[in-house]
This record gives C-alpha cells, structure tokens and sequence, in this order.
C-alpha cells in the first residue's frame, strides 16, 4: 500500500541512486529530500520552507536537497 509521502533522508549515497534507478524505469514516487547533517532547528526551517512553497503534486518524482 502506498501512503503517498516524501522521504526525508540524511542518506545521500544511497538514495541518489535510487532515484536515479526509479528515473531510468520509469518508476514514480512522491519525492525525496536529502538533508545535510544540520542542527535541528536549521533543518526544521529548511523543511518548512520547501513545506510552504512546494505542493504535493510538485514534490512527486522530484529529489530535492536541503
């Protein structure tokens, strides 16, 4: 079942691989956000900025870094 979210990762490596495979076949997903290791508040702000400019819709198949 999927529920539809975007993941928020600290992963990069491996998650900018994945995205890649899900771009070369075609897959869909509702997004990725890869964050650098930040203090809490900073990535909290980072997050409500992309929260409050980006749609659900805009986020899907997208990878975004913050």
């Amino acid at each position: 079942m999927s529920r539809q979210r975007t993941l928020l990762t600290h992963n990069r490596v491996d998650f900018e691989t994945l995205f890649n495979d899900y771009l070369a076949s075609g897959q869909a997903h509702f997004g990725i956000i890869i964050a650098v290791r930040r203090s809490p508040q900073d990535l909290t702000g980072r997050l409500l900025t992309i929260l409050n400019q980006v749609t659900a819709e805009e986020m899907e198949n997208q990878l975004r870094y913050i």
